[in-house]
């Protein structure tokens, strides 16, 4: 390679990470080539004008490359169980490769330290804003097995697989050799290791904030200025069977598909149609309540969001099977959520191969279809299990953030072997999208048209750091990376629904 041309793939290189910080005040979009094609050399200047090199900004060159942002949401996993020794990580403490920390076991009176858990099955700990809170112990980290004790003395049906498990296994952590295409996404695009979940709750409200920014209460139906902030007890979803209706959950103020709606955005919230992956009162174990695209529950919230009925958008939710069919002929939306049943979400105790040959298996689809040059790919879990992690979640407001979870970035543009160290949350993925297809508008009650009253906008805590610097977009697109995996979508998944008129 010339000299120059190699400066010159060094300096924008520089350039990307630099712009980063302001790049999300940089709205225009200057002329780029497609995928594939010749790169211009990145400006120093976050103008909205061309530079004098003729260069565009970093959020210019994300806008042309990226189409396509896929949020794939799995359960109930901290980032230390199942990153906590990947190298070069802010993983597990370890001293000459033993864990240096412990936790203290109410029980016997001792420490326990980190331990290799090979088992595919596990079974964590209670995941509720008070075991948040009791886990966290003031930025002590070392309230996981008493929560976990005191989650199994207070069992109340043999439902609860805790109530025939004599072991705690908060403590136990995964490596490569149980979870290998975890390990493999980690080592070819990027890994987030300050990944938190935005509410410090469980998986309700984890979902309301994955769609909306917040977690409320709403009086009257409807009506966003009724409602109040819920830290942990939104409206739940009514009995299995319901059909959607004007009654039931009240999510009343104004959520992300709202603005897409209104800037004719295409999405779909893909429901993998079995029973769901958590439990309705935020327990860690109960009975199993069926889901699909057609019923709304606790990882199925959209269809009771006052702005999904009124803009006509229940079609928009759809079962995964439509999603494998999208990915393989290039039909995908701009925005998609891909959400498992409980069967394959790891949510204890379910398999964490059968999760992961499951991602694997949408991963894959989206690699072999049309539309990979244009998708970025996030894969995350929704709140930490009760499982151990050491770090101490960054206070933003009065909901979180919670603990730290696993997050992955795919995508041809994904920087390759990197590992991003910023404080990233839920409110990143709602970020990203407005700077992509939004110009960069928010859920912000005093700009978005339909205020609510929201303690804060949350895309813009100064905690939260960009996703686009997990991006290089002057490097050549990386190449597909298609794994082993036992789970096939046509034997698995019956036949998809409809695609919406």
């Amino acid at each position: 390679m010339p000299a120059r041309r190699r400066l010159d793939r060094a300096l924008a290189f520089v350039i990307v990470a630099a712009l980063v910080v302001g790049c999300s005040t940089d709205h225009s979009i200057t002329p780029s080539a497609s995928p594939g094609a010749p790169v211009p050399t990145l400006s120093v200047a976050a103008s909205p004008s061309p530079s004098p090199f003729g260069g565009v900004s970093v959020l210019a060159l994300a806008r042309e490359r990226i189409k396509h942002v896929v949020i794939v949401m799995q359960e109930n996993r901290s980032f230390d169980s199942y990153f906590g020794t990947y190298p070069g990580a802010d993983g597990i403490p370890m001293r000459d490769g033993v864990p240096s920390v412990c936790v203290p076991d109410p029980a016997s009176g001792g420490c326990v330290a980190p331990f290799h858990d090979p088992n595919d099955v596990s079974f964590g700990g209670p995941h509720h804003a008070a075991a948040a809170k009791a886990d966290v112990d003031h930025g002590r980290m070392d309230g996981f097995i008493r929560e976990a004790q005191a989650g199994k003395q207070h069992c109340v049906s043999l439902l609860d697989p805790a109530c025939s498990k004599g072991d705690l296994d908060v403590m136990g952590y995964h490596d490569r050799s149980d979870i290998p295409n975890y390990w493999a996404y980690a080592d070819h695009f990027v890994l987030e290791d300050h990944m938190f979940e935005p509410n410090a709750s469980w998986s309700l409200p984890e979902h309301l904030f994955l769609v909306s920014e917040w977690s409320a209460k709403c009086s009257v139906r409807d009506e966003p200025m009724s409602c109040v902030n819920a830290l942990d007890r939104p409206d739940r979803p009514p009995a299995p069977g319901s059909v959607v209706t004007g009654e039931g959950p009240n999510y009343a103020w104004t959520d992300l598909t709202s603005l897409l709606y209104r800037n004719k955005v295409s999405w779909s919230w893909y429901v993998f149609p079995g029973t769901e992956p958590d439990c309705e009162d935020g327990g860690a174990t109960c009975a199993p309540v069926k889901q699909s695209a057609s019923t709304p529950g606790i990882w199925n919230p959209l269809p009771w969001f006052t702005t999904v009925r009124q803009d006509g958008q229940l079609g928009n939710i759809r079962s995964v099977g439509s999603f494998f069919g999208d990915a393989s002929r290039g039909d995908l939306p701009a925005v998609s959520w891909v959400i498992p049943s409980n069967e394959v979400s790891e949510h204890p105790p379910a398999s964490i191969a059968r999760g992961q040959a499951y991602v694997t298996a949408v991963v894959n689809a989206l690699m072999q279809g049309p539309d990979w040059a244009s998708t970025a790919v996030f894969v995350a879990w929704d709140d930490w299990g009760g499982f151990y992690d050491h770090v101490t979640p960054p206070k933003v407001d009065m909901n979180g953030y919670g603990l730290r979870v696993p997050g992955l970035v795919i995508s041809p543009w994904a920087r390759k072997g990197f590992i991003d160290h910023q404080v990233l949350s839920f409110d990143a993925y709602a970020k990203l999208i407005e700077d992509l297809f939004l110009g960069g508008a928010r859920l912000d009650p005093a700009t978005d048209g339909r205020p609510d009253p929201r303690p804060d906008v949350r895309e813009n805590a100064r905690q939260l750091g960009d996703l686009l610097a997990s991006f290089d977009f002057v490097q050549p697109p990386q190449p597909a990376l298609v794994l082993p995996t036992t789970w096939d979508p046509a034997v698995e998944l019956p036949p998809p629904t409809p695609a919406p008129s």
